[in-house]
């Protein structure tokens, strides 16, 4: 076997695969070395309840909103040729109250407004306002974020900058709104409490809301208006799979159960990695496509000073205190949500939708429980059942069930081995409480929590998106500074992953701008 190599990533995730592709177009001999049994990393699905083994289950992203934003890859990589096809989820996401009342988050700012102006005129109004400051920062946004940071990108400055130029007068409301908290935001200008959980419930999901500058969360009402929700046909392990397959139709190798123990640093050079069975591989060029803190401990002992350590040691991951907690239930039949849709009387079927539930106050005490060690007495997740849009993920007739509480404790007070099972089930309760069926149907349960998922995929306390997503944590600060640029410290090691700009999301945009970066340095 040929131990020699231009490029070794570390890591099977999307993003290290993307990097790969890109870099073996160019002719660059490739290695892509996964330590699990399995490509895909967070992107990955399969058959994982023993008791339901015709189930398939998302372990953990499911939805392809920021593929939808970002859909460079999978048409610069022709992956359709692969098998990887997705489809649009109408509707997407719908807010439920627990009064039964439900606002669906709509394709356009005005079908959103028309739905919050069933409970407030008022708040329809300020919601198209609203929108008008959101859309302004995604023009000037998106560009930036499929730009590599510390190149000149003129393209993507001049966009963001005639955006701006255009909505000059909008500029310091724009500011304002981004550098804001959210929740400051939401209940400055909604009035019903529909309205004001249905948006506390849905920026939630990327973090607390309360906090300065996490008005950078409205962004996520943007995408959602401009490119819908998607899911991959088949579930989401299609995409590895084809990016996979065309990396090996590019002469690309891909090595599972292959545990990566040094990346090799001499002289202030990478020269390759070893793995935990001894064997070294050669490479000018390591890529590590995985959590930034792990991925620099990997690096030989004394290769980079006491400063860039202490760096990305204490970068945040999931630093607030709360982490998200995963439960996926295999049914024998399928869920309904009868009542929700009688209540609404327009014959909109919510099954294949993404239900939020949780109202603003809920949301806000998810989250402080959460940073105080202990788990709130009061419901804040998403849910959704991803066989309803394909029903190839389960027996005929039958239902998968994905439960995603948002805002769990990182470090409970009594650990995890003593809360998991009576708070999978605290869910599950609240769950069924709007999935009709649930309870009754289940033939078996998955649950994780923060320390299951760092352990099983590698991430430091367990936090999905690496770093915590912030304005101080992005472009050539993430994952910190001096460490978000071109060059690190040692020549030829690499950031690949959602550690690095634009962050987390199923987009393939992290391993995108460290293949274009690699290139470069092999000129």
């Amino acid at each position: 076997m040929n131990n020699s190599y231009d490029v070794i990533v570390v890591g099977g995730g999307h993003n290290g695969l993307v990097s790969a592709c890109y870099l073996a177009e160019e002719g660059k001999k490739v290695l892509v070395l996964e330590a699990a049994d399995k490509i895909g990393g967070m992107s990955a699905s399969g058959y994982l309840i023993p008791e339901a083994p015709e189930h398939m289950i998302h372990s953990c992203a499911l939805d392809l909103m920021s593929l939808r934003v970002h859909p460079m890859v999978p048409e610069e990589l022709q992956l359709a040729r692969h098998g990887f096809e997705q489809v649009e989820i109408k509707p997407g996401y719908v807010y439920c109250h627990p009064n039964g009342d439900t606002l669906v988050f709509g394709r356009t700012p005005e079908a959103t407004a028309n739905e919050i102006a069933r409970f407030s005129s008022k708040d329809a109004s300020e919601f198209i306002e609203l929108m008008k400051l959101v859309n302004v920062f995604l023009d000037m946004a998106i560009p930036i974020m499929r730009s590599d940071p510390a190149q000149f990108i003129f393209s993507a400055k001049i966009k963001a900058l005639t955006a701006l130029l255009k909505n000059i007068k909008l500029k310091s409301h724009v500011m304002d709104l981004i550098q804001s908290p959210a929740y400051t935001s939401i209940m400055e200008r909604f009035e019903h409490p529909v309205t004001q959980s249905a948006l506390c419930s849905l920026l939630g999901a990327a973090g607390p809301i309360a906090n300065e500058g996490t008005g950078v969360f409205f962004a996520l009402l943007g995408f959602i208006h401009r490119f819908g929700i998607g899911r991959a046909v088949g579930g989401i392990q299609t995409f590895p799979n084809a990016l996979e397959a065309r990396l090996k139709e590019l002469n690309g190798e891909v090595r599972i159960s292959s545990v990566v123990t040094e990346i090799v640093a001499e002289q202030g050079q990478i020269s390759g990695v070893v793995l935990e069975d001894g064997t070294h591989l050669c490479a000018k060029v390591v890529i590590a496509a995985i959590h930034p803190k792990t991925a620099f401990e990997l690096v030989t002992p004394g290769a980079f000073d006491r400063k860039v350590m202490t760096r990305v040691a204490l970068a945040p991951a999931n630093a607030h205190g709360a982490a998200p907690m995963k439960i996926d239930m295999a049914l024998n039949s399928q869920i309904s949500y009868a009542k929700l849709e009688a209540k609404r009387g327009d014959g909109l079927c919510l099954r294949s939708a993404v239900i939020l539930v949780g109202t603003a106050d809920a949301v806000l005490d998810n989250f402080k429980c959460a940073a105080a060690g202990t788990v709130s007495n009061k419901p804040y997740f998403w849910a959704t059942a991803p066989t309803a849009a394909d029903p190839s993920q389960a027996p005929t007739g039958e239902d998968v069930v994905y439960i995603y509480p948002i805002a769990m404790p990182v470090e409970p007070s009594d650990g995890w081995d003593a809360i998991r099972a009576d708070t999978a089930q605290q869910i599950i309760d609240f769950t069924a409480v709007y999935m009709e069926g649930l309870k009754d149907y289940e033939i078996a349960r998955r649950v994780e929590a923060s320390p299951d998922l760092a352990e099983r995929l590698k991430v430091y306390r367990g936090c999905v998106v690496h770093i915590d997503t912030g304005i101080t944590r992005s472009g050539m600060m993430r994952p910190a500074a001096g460490l978000g640029g071109n060059k690190l410290p040692v020549d030829g090691f690499f950031l690949g992953g959602a550690g690095i700009h634009p962050g987390g999301g199923v987009n393939g945009l992290p391993g995108r701008i460290t293949a274009a970066r690699v290139k470069r340095f092999l000129k």
